[in-house]
């Protein structure tokens, strides 16, 4: 190598050091640069993210609001349970073998099979966990795993912690019901469940921090119609955690708030005799001879309803068969739920009241009446009340084909002549809709039962309300195409038939199922037919007789107050519309209903009854079910109340039911055999509280203050 190829080399070595060290000194100076913004500028953000990290919050309940009738009287309240929990973070650090003995152990103390404790320590994330039992909540928090235990035996978690390690004991709340007056009012209450899954989920897209994975929920009745005022919102516990999770102390903890209380327009002393009549009543008709076929009435289910005629809100509403709401304390278990949707046990959830429907029978008879003198009847109208009416080829017959003669509506009312509104019905019927086919031919009779509200929801603020069935043209139509395969198969294939009845039945049902012919429009005059009601939904309609023609959603909230006794809501009563009726029309069928007690059906009840100072109007019904024994029907009211009883396959309307309502009757005005009880004989009608219970800042309810007349 030369001197010159030396020195050039040498040269560029010098430069590729040079460049080196400039890259070194610029490496050095960033990082340098990035400790100074780390460390300096932004030190106090990093720390504070630092230290959240290390902190995590745990939820704490808070105590469910109370429910509480008009008066102040707690119908839901809350209580104090102890709860056994694991703490999974303890739980975890434990072996195997020493997860299985401890789990055994408690097993045996608390008397839960020891793989179901198992299965609700796991995360609803975790691989094998079971929705029904897995814990939704932090993992950082306690798992319940038995609830409402006995106080001895949480003492004994307690006081031998190191046989029981990660196994606590925690006194909290749980639902209780106080009965006052003996009620049950299940159906009206509800009851809570865990918060699913797909709630949670949803929770946490809408932001509701109300609810969390320890949750529970309302499931029906008010706690479900008013759920998101009744829960509260739950505090925390905010608790320092190390980078294994681990709990290393408490970093404070900021207290939940209890959720509203729910004053509904219940009386539940009114509540408990509804229940108690409505009971004696069913156990009377299980004892009385059915003289179609020799064997006692089965009452298989019954419902009353008692309704404010000036508001259209709930002063009581029972249905049977019922349930204790208590059972969905602690966890009900799957025999209990079983239970509860068992056809055999009666179907206890299903709330006869609003969800049961039934044919009403004759207490249709004054909605047709309306409907009738409002279009080309009038009060000086008479009618045969024949023993049977001639229609085609059959003969529909007054009940126990009993003749009356020449009559007019209001007789017809008294005595329930089942001829008379056959005609009616017929008389349409043959003046506007003689084509079977012509699924627009007018109908007044229709069109009343649907002002009245017929055929849909009443709109009461409870979940679940079924919306009964007015059997016209166009539902016979619909119902026509949705089974006319079914019927068709067994007309083609009659050896699929069990009886020579549904042989016939799909025969005519296949050729001509969608006509819309004269039996069809006399049945429906007397609520007959394929036309169901629900209960609740007679009732709001008496309601509009009662008050000259207002129709109302019933509500039986009237208020949600909160924990510090502020008013939150008020719920005043819902107008849904006005019968489109002469005022005379609506008198007059008051004047008639009015003569049912005195010397209609049921007068025999109502003997001794101080019908003069309580006029009582009322219509009884005796509605016919294919294959079934008669529905007891009475519906009565006052300018004051509604009351409204049914029994299914419990008899006759009065002979069933009207010693029942007639002590319901009583409990609302304070009659004693016939008198009316002294102190409230300036009283028309025990007057609904028009004033909220008094909240206490100690947390006493005081009965409303009455204003002073």
């Amino acid at each position: 190598m030369t001197g010159a190829s030396w020195r050039a080399t040498l040269a560029r070595s010098r430069l590729r050091l040079f460049v080196i060290q400039v890259l070194l000194v610029s490496l050095f100076v960033t990082l340098f640069a990035r400790l100074w913004f780390v460390q300096v500028l932004t030190g106090a953000e990093y720390r504070a993210q630092a230290a959240d990290q290390s902190a995590r919050d745990v939820v704490v309940q808070p105590a469910r609001g109370l429910i509480v009738d008009g008066q102040g009287r707690p119908l839901v309240a809350n209580r104090s349970s102890w709860q056994v929990q694991i703490d999974r973070t303890l739980f975890q650090r434990l072996a195997p073998p020493q997860q299985d003995a401890l789990l055994t152990k408690l097993s045996s103390l608390v008397h839960v099979p020891a793989h179901r404790l198992r299965a609700r320590t796991l995360l609803c994330s975790e691989a094998g966990a079971r929705p029904a039992t897995c814990w939704n909540g932090s993992p950082l928090q306690p798992v319940p795993v038995v609830d409402d235990v006995h106080q001895q035996l949480a003492l004994a978690i307690l006081e031998q912690a190191e046989a029981y390690p990660s196994v606590l004991a925690t006194e909290t709340t749980m639902r209780s019901y106080p009965s006052p007056y003996g009620v049950n009012a299940a159906h009206l209450l509800g009851y809570l469940s865990s918060v699913s899954e797909g709630e949670l989920t949803q929770a946490r897209k809408e932001h509701d921090k109300s609810i969390n994975g320890a949750s529970v929920v309302g499931r029906a009745g008010l706690e479900r119609e008013y759920d998101e005022y009744l829960r509260g919102m739950p505090g925390y516990q905010r608790l320092a955690v190390d980078s294994m999770g681990r709990v290393l102390g408490d970093n404070g903890t900021v207290a939940p708030t209890p959720g509203d209380t729910l004053v509904t327009s219940i009386d539940a002393r009114v509540q408990g005799v509804v229940e108690r009549e409505l009971r004696r009543a069913m156990a009377v008709a299980r004892r009385t001879v059915d003289p179609v076929n020799g064997g006692r009435y089965k009452a298989d289910s019954g419902a009353a309803v008692v309704l404010d005629a000036r508001t259209g809100r709930v002063v009581a509403m029972a249905s049977k068969p019922t349930y204790n709401p208590g059972v969905w304390v602690g966890g009900i278990t799957s025999k209990q739920l079983k239970r509860l949707y068992s056809k055999k046990a009666g179907t206890p959830l299903l709330s006869r009241a609003t969800q049961g429907e039934f044919a009403p029978g004759s207490t249709w008879k004054p909605l047709m009446s309306v409907a009738a003198l409002n279009h080309g009847y009038t009060t000086q109208s008479r009618l045969n009340c024949s023993s049977g009416l001639q229609v085609g080829n059959r003969v529909f017959k007054n009940y126990e084909s009993a003749s009356f003669g020449s009559i007019d509506f209001a007789q017809a009312l008294q005595i329930s002549c089942d001829t008379f509104f056959y005609r009616i019905g017929l008389g349409y019927w043959q003046r506007y809709g003689s084509d079977p086919a012509n699924l627009k031919a007018k109908d007044p009779l229709v069109a009343q039962a649907k002002e009245f509200g017929f055929g849909k929801p009443t709109g009461i603020d409870l979940p679940g309300e079924s919306s009964g069935r007015i059997a016209d043209r166009g539902w016979k139509q619909r119902y026509y195409e949705s089974q006319k395969g079914y019927y068709c198969d067994l007309d083609r294939h009659p050896e699929k038939a069990p009886n020579s009845y549904l042989r016939r039945f799909a025969h005519e049902f296949c050729l001509e199922g969608n006509l819309y012919r004269a039996g069809d429009a006399v049945n429906f005059s007397i609520g007959q037919g394929d036309t169901v009601v629900t209960p609740l939904q007679l009732a709001r309609a008496y309601v509009a007789l009662a008050n000259g023609g207002t129709l109302y959603e019933p509500r039986v909230a009237t208020a949600v107050v909160s924990p510090s006794g502020d008013v939150v809501r008020r719920i005043p009563p819902a107008v849904s519309g006005r019968l489109k009726s002469k005022k005379a029309v609506l008198h007059y069928l008051d004047q008639a209903l009015t003569g049912t007690a005195k010397v209609g059906t049921t007068a025999w009840k109502f003997t001794g009854f101080p019908l003069d100072r309580v006029p009582i109007r009322s219509k009884t019904g005796t509605a016919e079910v294919y294959g079934k024994q008669t529905t007891s029907w009475i519906a009565s009211y006052t300018k004051d109340f509604v009351v409204v009883m049914m029994i299914s396959q419990g008899g006759t309307g009065s002979g069933t039911s009207g010693d029942a309502v007639r002590h319901i009757w009583e409990s609302l005005y304070g009659v004693r055999g016939a008198a009316v009880i002294p102190g409230r004989a300036a009283i028309p009608g025990v007057r609904m509280p028009t004033r909220l219970p008094g909240f206490e800042s100690d947390g006493s309810i005081l009965p409303p203050v009455r204003r002073a007349s």
